[in-house]
């Protein structure tokens, strides 16, 4: 690999932004893509199949095979709220890859007791979210039903370009935040970028089962394409209220 491609990926990796080195099986001649480059590139679908999976591989092309080496920041989940679906959802995001921290005000809920080996700020959003520097590779969820933190934390990730934003609650309790968020100034294009009812309509009760549904969703926003979200989930939402 030559230098200026190595500085290049060490540069983007380190910012947490997703490349791929393109190689040329025939030539062994190597190009650097950048995420933000890749819809204008040639081999752009085969770029967006590989961004998205995350796996590194073989490729076809009109021009020869190539070999796409593909570098994408392990994905973040940050939760807004030390609930009882928190309990369920951490571990699980944890066992399928994400790093995942969880922030709550309330030392009661926010104890190491509930949430063995999960990274845990007892703080308020305000204070609790900057440093965390959340990205494109972040997906955000706010759990706690209590507008003073979760209104504050979705204000944060929609300021930010979170992969997914979701919120608990049912499409009345969805109606008021987003009456209490377009009075803090948000316009409705962002505003529907929260995934509420949060998690996909699998009819989803207890708190296990409505963790299983938000992971899926996140999943899914993760790893499909905008088409085959839409025919994953007609219609979303859980039992949650």
């Amino acid at each position: 690999m030559k230098l200026e491609i190595l500085k290049s990926l060490n540069a983007e990796r380190a910012a947490r932004r997703a490349v791929v080195v393109v190689t040329d099986v025939a030539s062994g001649v190597q190009r650097l893509v950048r995420a933000d480059e890749a819809a204008a590139d040639p081999l752009a679908d085969v770029l967006d199949q590989h961004l998205r999976s995350g796996k590194s591989g073989m490729a076809e092309t009109a021009d020869g095979r190539v070999f796409l080496t593909v570098h994408v920041p392990p994905p973040r989940l940050v939760i807004t709220g030390a609930v009882h679906i928190s309990q369920a959802l951490a571990p699980m995001a944890k066992l399928v890859g994400y790093d995942v921290t969880i922030v709550d005000p309330r030392t009661a809920f926010a104890s190491p007791e509930r949430f063995p080996d999960v990274p845990l700020i007892a703080e308020w959003p305000d204070t609790a979210l900057p440093p965390l520097a959340v990205d494109r590779y972040t997906a955000f969820v706010a759990l706690t039903h209590d507008p003073k933190i979760d209104d504050p934390a979705l204000l944060h990730a929609l300021a930010r370009d979170c992969f997914y934003v979701g919120a608990l609650g049912s499409k009345k309790t969805h109606a008021r935040r987003v009456e209490r968020l377009t009075v803090a100034g948000l316009d409705a294009a962002t505003i529907a970028r929260i995934h509420a009812p949060i998690g996909l309509s699998i009819g989803a009760v207890s708190p296990p089962e409505i963790a299983v549904s938000i992971l899926a969703e996140i999943t899914a926003r993760l790893r499909l394409p905008a088409e085959a979200r839409r025919a994953a989930a007609p219609a979303a939402g859980t039992a949650a209220s």
